[in-house]
């Protein structure tokens, strides 16, 4: 285990016109579990790739418990990485594809029978030892490939979206059995994903990434809660945030025709108004705007309607109980919990600080 320290890292390719890692500051902790999430060609693979030694570093320091390995092979910086393809030997068996690494580090065999015994125990592995990968389901096969990287027992672990070509099932259960295993083996972890499902559930922090550079970065509930700008903000959550243009003046705030006294006052101006389907409620009592539904989607443990405002190009999205009755055409109340709004920057997409 040990802490992994990125001071300005940066990843630029010949003849590309920007960098696909750009100046990424960022300090893992012992024993944590720390996600990158962000879209594709974000740069978290990039990131994590630089990181195990499987490409090279531009520009910027990386150090692994204190030492710094920008120049140091991939073999010798003691990381184990599990990519999302399996990549196990098809020619050998369970046993076999966990002792490879440590046959070719010379290690005794006796050691590698316990190591393997244990990490079979450890992962539900011990009957299908001698089995080869393609008498194996997808998860028992992702589960000998995270069982090649604990046999080794390093200092760090490498995810590179490892459950991606996992079933819905198997990816929840998979889940569940990650966050296990971390908490087993306490060791230092970075997990990239594009899956915010996973990087919520599973990460103790989450490092939100676009377009090469960190965007975010927080407990998985703190991002959530707070999002930096609109990108954070419209990436994380499903549904998204509805971010909806505004207009303010004094503590009124002009959402197309509808008009919303707020709970303080704010510069006047133009804004984005952003506020998650969770914190619309369909309530008649005391309503701030009337809307049309627009569509109506019904998920089981909830309902999802899409509404129109008047004088609002963008639908709102709006997370109501699965009895709701609404149809298409009606019009319904809507009350915003004003506290759990927030308001952004047009231009920049930056979220403005609250008054007091």
């Amino acid at each position: 285990m040990a802490t992994v320290a990125l001071d300005g890292l940066s990843k630029r390719y010949p003849g590309a016109a920007q960098p696909a890692v750009d100046a990424v500051s960022l300090t893992i902790a012992h024993g944590e579990f720390f996600v990158l999430l962000g879209p594709s060609g974000c740069g978290k693979s990039t990131t994590l790739r630089m990181i195990a030694g499987l490409e090279s570093i531009s520009s910027g320091k990386l150090e692994i418990d204190g030492r710094r390995v920008n120049e140091v092979p991939a073999k010798d910086r003691d990381i184990a990485m599990v990519f999302q393809s399996y990549a196990l030997y098809p020619h050998m068996t369970v046993f076999d594809n966990l002792a490879f690494g440590l046959r070719r580090r010379a290690v005794p065999r006796a050691e590698i029978d316990r190591r393997v015994g244990a990490v079979a125990e450890t992962l539900g592995l011990a009957e299908l030892l001698a089995r080869k990968p393609h008498a194996l389901s997808g998860g028992q096969r992702q589960r000998v490939a995270l069982g090649r990287a604990i046999v080794r027992d390093p200092k760090v672990f490498l995810f590179d979206e490892p459950l991606s070509n996992l079933d819905a099932a198997l990816r929840v259960g998979m889940r569940g059995e990650l966050a296990k295993l971390h908490r087993r083996l306490e060791a230092t972890m970075i997990y990239v994903t594009h899956d915010q499902v996973e990087a919520m559930t599973m990460g103790d922090r989450i490092c939100i990434m676009n377009g090469g550079r960190v965007v975010q970065t927080g407990a998985p509930l703190e991002v959530y809660r707070a999002p930096a700008d609109t990108f954070v903000a419209a990436f994380l959550g499903s549904p998204p945030t509805n971010l909806l243009p505004a207009q303010i003046a004094g503590s009124v705030l002009s959402l197309g025709e509808a008009r919303v006294t707020l709970p303080r006052r704010a510069a006047a101006g133009e804004v984005v108004f952003g506020i998650r389907p969770e914190d619309i409620r369909l309530d008649g009592a005391a309503p701030h705007a009337r809307a049309e539904v627009v569509a109506v989607e019904p998920l089981g443990a909830e309902t999802i309607l899409r509404l129109r405002l008047p004088g609002v190009a963008t639908e709102v999205l709006v997370r109501a109980a699965r009895t709701v009755p609404a149809k298409p055409g009606e019009q319904v109340p809507l009350a915003f919990d004003l506290e759990a709004a927030y308001l952004f920057e047009p231009a920049s997409g930056r979220r403005l600080a609250r008054d007091s």
